[in-house]
């Protein structure tokens, strides 16, 4: 074992100081960033139940000098090896040279390629195939040091900052810097020199530069979306206001959908808001869909609700629902610890919590509402306690703004019941008819008689049909939701089938 000093910050420093600690090293003292909002950072907290010294410096260097007393307390915990998981500081030379086997760093991209401090949303820029993680050993340029390891994984094309992250990056980075750590204690860590060859170096992604130039292809537009996903997000001007565009996905005939016209400045034509999303244009004519919308206010909602965002009003509760929302508060508390009290007008994001949060809260509230149908998406778009509570309310009701299906029925009593079929095209979730009305006569084989007109879908209804099951398919509820959910709705729908199993049979 080593003595080993961790300095970092973020659930992915807490991560891998946990899995060094579990692999027997000793750590000696964890450096990381001051409390925010009256919060510690993960690393602490880990950092401080265990024991360890922990220093929170608001800073290393000072005119670009070492302030002493800072690298004095350093150099008096005696680390042989620095580990650097995820840090956003700067730290002097005389810090990174001072241990014996010097200082190794996590980087999320493959080196030499999307140097500097936005590698992942880069990486998803670029539209890059590949991507994955470098730990190198830190030297005096900006990610130029010689490579320990590697690791690297396919880009899905609707990939996200967040969703590679969270399947890749951190999970098989915090394994990677461990992996690292091990190779240096058996004295078999490599020191591979960078190339310059395909080395790349690109500024940091922040709000002001995220603004979306539409005068591009939609495959470029999507890549510029789904690159500042979720942070800092990439806006456009839309009806005179800054509006941040969340959850793109290219989508093959989404100019067929019906939906509102909404003119966005600077777009080779004006969007179009359909029951999937915002339809986008870019200036090959191609077409992406995004999902989800948010107001400079901060308030985020599904852009498919553009035209009646305002639209809902609050809804009375139960008693019982009264009581399942006072413990959903004791879920919130449990989760924004540096928050004294959870009031209706608690915003989760304004208090500090990040990604992880979103994923602890979601599941939290399913072990408590069984079968509710939550997303994370649905956090983000009820950010404070009183619209959070509202939406799972509508939802245990049923009322979560689903539009009802209108159906134009054909009904027959038969074997003593009532039938009643739908007799039209049932395309991207309504009854429509077929294009130019066309219809044909079903007939009943019993006694060749007519049951009524059915309508007879032509090409073009075919390929509103297939756009807009592809799209459901890739983009909808079903591939958002994790497989414990997916089951119990079939599960449900089996129930639903037992039930009406006579009337089925019958038709």
């Amino acid at each position: 074992d080593m003595k080993i000093a961790v300095i970092g910050q973020s659930l992915f420093g807490q991560e891998v100081y946990k899995e060094l600690v579990k692999e027997g090293h000793q750590i000696v003292g964890v450096f990381t960033i001051p409390d925010k909002d009256g919060k510690a950072d993960p690393l602490a907290t880990e950092a401080e139940k265990d024991g360890v010294p922990v220093f929170k410096f608001p800073r290393w260097r000072l005119k670009g000098k070492g302030i002493p007393e800072v690298v004095m307390q350093y150099k008096a915990v005696g680390a042989e090896l620095n580990v650097m998981p995820f840090c956003s500081q700067f730290i002097p030379m005389e810090v990174i040279d001072f241990p014996k086997h010097g200082s190794i760093i996590y980087h999320p991209s493959l080196l030499p390629r999307h140097r500097g401090a936005s590698a992942i949303n880069w990486t998803l820029i670029h539209g890059d195939k590949k991507g994955g993680f470098t730990v190198f050993w830190a030297d005096d340029g900006l990610d130029t040091g010689p490579i320990l390891l590697q690791r690297e994984c396919d880009v899905e094309p609707d990939d996200t900052v967040n969703t590679i992250y969270n399947r890749f990056l951190f999970p098989e980075g915090v394994k990677g810097t461990v992996e690292a750590v091990r190779l240096i204690a058996e004295g078999k860590a490599p020191k591979i020199t960078q190339t310059e060859e395909g080395a790349t170096y690109e500024g940091i992604q922040k709000k002001d530069n995220a603004k979306i130039s539409w005068d591009q292809p939609a495959e470029a537009i999507h890549n510029w979306i789904r690159g500042n996903d979720k942070v800092p997000g990439a806006w456009a001007e839309v009806d005179g206001q800054r509006v941040t565009f969340y959850g793109s996905s290219l989508a093959e005939n989404a100019s067929s959908l019906d939906g509102q016209p909404l003119d966005i400045p600077g777009a080779s034509r004006p969007g179009k808001v359909t029951k999937n999303g915002l339809v986008l244009f870019g200036n090959d004519g191609k077409t992406l869909v995004v999902k989800n919308l948010q107001f400079e206010d901060g308030k985020m909602i599904p852009a498919s609700q553009y035209f009646h965002s305002g639209d809902s009003s609050t809804v009375e509760l139960t008693e019982e629902e009264k009581s399942f929302a006072e413990e959903i508060r004791g879920v919130w508390k449990g989760i924004l610890t540096n928050v004294a009290d959870i009031q209706d007008s608690t915003d989760f994001f304004k208090s500090g919590a990040a990604s992880m949060d979103v994923v602890r809260l979601v599941e939290e509230v399913k072990l408590r509402a069984s079968g509710l149908q939550v997303q994370n998406e649905d956090v983000y778009m009820a950010s404070t306690f009183q619209e959070f509570i509202q939406m799972l309310v509508r939802k245990l009701r049923g009322e979560d703004g689903e539009e009802e299906i209108v159906v134009d029925y054909a009904e027959m009593n038969v074997n003593n019941m009532t039938i009643k079929m739908p007799h039209q095209l049932f395309i991207n979730g309504q009854f429509v008819d077929a294009e130019g009305g066309k219809t044909y006569q079903t007939i009943n084989p019993t006694d060749g008689t007519g049951i009524c007109n059915v309508s007879l879908a032509q090409v073009s209804d075919v390929d509103k049909a297939v756009a807009a099951a592809k799209e459901a398919f890739e983009n909808g509820e079903w591939g958002r939701m994790n497989p414990r959910d997916r089951g119990r709705l079939i599960y449900r729908l089996a129930d639903l089938m037992e039930e009406h199993q006579e009337e089925l049979a019958t038709i």
